[in-house]
């Protein structure tokens, strides 16, 4: 390959995504026994040599006596509960989560045994060698058990699963006491003394620039808890505390951003703002301020001056938390703060907040923006970049509707695409939850009249549905196939409607409309190897389909390229679907879909495309195969059939055959 070649390559789509999902796992890892990290910071905190008891009273001092013993030092040095804990229960807890969330209680078991092996191979506490002997030791004895899956004689399933088990757990010790410990051992130590570099430098207040960013991104899970809680955890052994615990947990920035929302903003925005604020600093749930961030980016910079200031006055007192706070409330930073050091942590939060208020106050003073448009749109993207329903997401949007819904329409530019996609995935969740009398239509916005109860558009075209339909209630979403929203939506039906009635009913006509005909997606317009390295080509590629098949005019390639220009096609699960907008219908002679498969994802508006799916619709006769297109991508064994199939006559029979 040459090196112009390279140059001109695209770059690699879902680096965002890919981080986040390895965030995602690490995060499981440590959530689940942070109740073990609350306990040992409490023992630690009670019962160290210079702990809150011998501080209270100085007459518990005894080297000989019971806190001593407990606390493992005097004349127990060494023993107690402080340091078997660290060294052995919390990374073996670590390591058996992480071999659970791979493969049930086998994976745990063989990824416990595998993270013994670096636990007594080390020299640091082993979170780090935990995450990763844990999952190892789970996908492993997977991949074992699959290979004898069915073949083991009836009598002897018992001897074989408690053998492989030992013999894989065995294996996996020895590798990890002479392999990975040592490794982690000398990461451990590097990362530790670029801590210590960046402390003794006065530069720690810098990480703020990545930290604060990469938590409204939903990324801050890889740092927290990939790096900062074994780091931290290290130096509280050894130290006593850390002021890495306090790095991404202090709730002093997202305080003083909606304190600045209070004082300062319009609409739903400020309104809401109050209670906000007493959910992320008393209950430390720090997502709820993320949509106030997005909804206006430049105050990113607000909350990061404002962290920079809190890590400056921790360093400054030269305080520090025994464990790591979670969640981020005051009431567990104040639970898990060292003696001695509740002043710098006072000052710090106080400081951040003042800090991040003042300047977000300037930057609202200065906007222009309407906040009571934006929020609903910016707590959706927030949804979309967590990947799951938010649980403070309904205090901030006031939940979809307050009265009975009969009818939902899908509103997006054309009507043809996106929102008949995203009708029939709400349709279908709608109707498994028994509510088969709520109609799920889809329209073009320009189509749109104020007769429906919920009107759900893509983020970028909220405002122009609520300008055509002002009396429904508003829904926006930006992942059409698998948005939290819906799950929102449904719920709303069971406070609004009742509850379902549990039958599976068929609510809509599209559904029904029969089985597409054949020139609808013609075998010739199916390419299972498409050469386009970027979104504007792949549109092209699918569109020049529909050209050859007699579908369209060469116009109404045009017209695609405008209206990926207004609002993203990109679906979600990989999956694109490229068409006209409202005013090209002219340029359609006939119905027709077409279909791509690229074997390297292409970066669809920062989101990975492996499938597009060009539509040129005509009338509603391509709706049921939108339907079933729909069903395809909402299930991954039929994907992984898509990326596997060889010939056109394979994929349309995927396509067609869903259910």
């Amino acid at each position: 390959m040459s090196q112009a070649v390279v140059a001109d390559a695209p770059p690699r789509a879902g680096m965002r995504v890919r981080v986040q999902k390895f965030g995602t796992a690490l995060s499981n890892m440590v959530m689940p026994n942070i109740g073990a990290f609350i306990a040992w910071g409490l023992i630690t905190a009670l019962f160290i040599k210079a702990g809150w008891l011998q501080a209270i009273f100085p007459a518990l001092q005894n080297p000989d006596g019971w806190v001593a013993k407990i606390g493992g030092w005097g004349s127990y040095d060494g023993a107690g509960i402080v340091g078997p804990m660290i060294t052995y229960l919390l990374p073996l807890l670590i390591g058996y989560t992480g071999g659970r969330m791979v493969h049930g209680n086998r994976g745990a078991v063989v990824g416990a045994i595998a993270t013994m092996g670096v636990v007594t191979g080390a020299d640091v506490p082993m979170f780090m060698g935990a995450m990763i002997m844990g999952p190892l030791g789970g996908y492993l004895m997977k991949k074992l058990d699959a290979l004898w899956e069915g073949k083991i004689r009836p009598g002897f399933e018992m001897l074989v699963d408690n053998f492989s088990a030992g013999i894989l757990g065995m294996l996996l010790a020895i590798f990890g006491f002479f392999g990975i410990g040592p490794i982690v051992s000398a990461f451990t130590r590097g990362a530790g003394n670029a801590v210590n570099f960046l402390v003794d430098n006065d530069l720690l207040p810098l990480t703020s620039i990545l930290i604060e960013p990469a938590k409204v991104l939903f990324l801050n899970n890889a740092i927290n808890h990939g790096v900062l809680t074994p780091l931290g955890t290290t130096q509280a052994l050894e130290t006593g505390k850390s002021i890495l615990f306090l790095l991404e947990a202090n709730p002093g920035p997202g305080l003083g951003l909606l304190l600045a929302y209070m004082a300062f903003g319009k609409g739903v925005a400020r309104a809401s703002a109050p209670g906000a604020a007493i959910i992320q600093f008393f209950g430390g749930i720090h997502e709820i301020y993320f949509p106030y961030v997005l909804m206006k980016p430049k105050l990113i910079i607000a909350t990061i001056l404002g962290g920079m200031t809190g890590v400056f006055m921790n360093v400054l007192f030269g305080s520090g938390l025994r464990a790591p706070a979670a969640p981020g409330s005051i009431i567990a930073v104040y639970a898990q703060t060292a003696s001695g050091s509740f002043l710098g942590v006072t000052v710090s939060v106080v400081a951040a907040a003042a800090v991040s208020f003042a300047v977000a106050s300037l930057l609202l003073k200065t906007d222009r923006g309407d906040d009571e448009q934006d929020l609903a749109a910016a707590t959706a993207e927030m949804e979309s970049m967590k990947g799951k329903k938010s649980s403070v997401a309904s205090m901030l949007t006031g939940g979809t509707a307050t009265k009975t819904i009969h009818s939902i329409v899908f509103a997006c530019d054309a009507g043809m695409g996106s929102s008949a996609m995203g009708a029939s995935v709400l349709r279908r969740k709608i109707q498994k939850a028994g509510f088969g009398d709520v109609k799920v239509t889809n329209s073009a916005i320009s189509n749109l009249t104020d007769t429906y109860d919920l009107v759900v558009s893509h983020r970028d075209l909220t405002d122009r549905a609520r300008q055509k339909t002002p009396s429904a209630a508003h829904v926006s979403v930006e992942d059409f196939m698998s948005s939290p929203r819906y799950d929102e939506i449904v719920e709303q039906l069971e406070r609004t409607n009742g509850g379902g009635s549990g039958a599976e009913t068929v609510a809509d006509e599209q559904v029904s409309a029969g089985s597409p005909g054949d020139d609808v997606l013609a075998l010739d317009s199916i390419v299972l190897h498409g050469s386009a390295t970027s979104a504007a080509d792949a549109i092209d590629e699918a569109g020049q389909l529909l050209v050859a098949a007699g579908a369209v005019d060469p116009a109404y390639v045009r017209a695609m390229h405008d209206r990926e220009s207004s609002v993203s096609t990109y679906m979600g699960n990989g999956l694109a679907i490229p068409h006209g907008t409202n005013e090209a219908k002219d340029a359609i002679r006939r119905t027709g879909l077409s279909f791509v498969r690229y074997p390297e994802p292409i970066d669809w508006n920062g989101k990975p495309a492996e499938f597009v799916v060009g539509i040129a619709g005509a009338g509603k006769d391509h709706m049921a195969l939108l339907t079933k297109i729909a069903q395809v991508f909402l299930k991954s064994e039929d994907v992984a059939r898509l990326r596997q199939a060889t010939t056109s006559e394979e994929v349309k029979a995927i396509l067609t055959a869903a259910d």
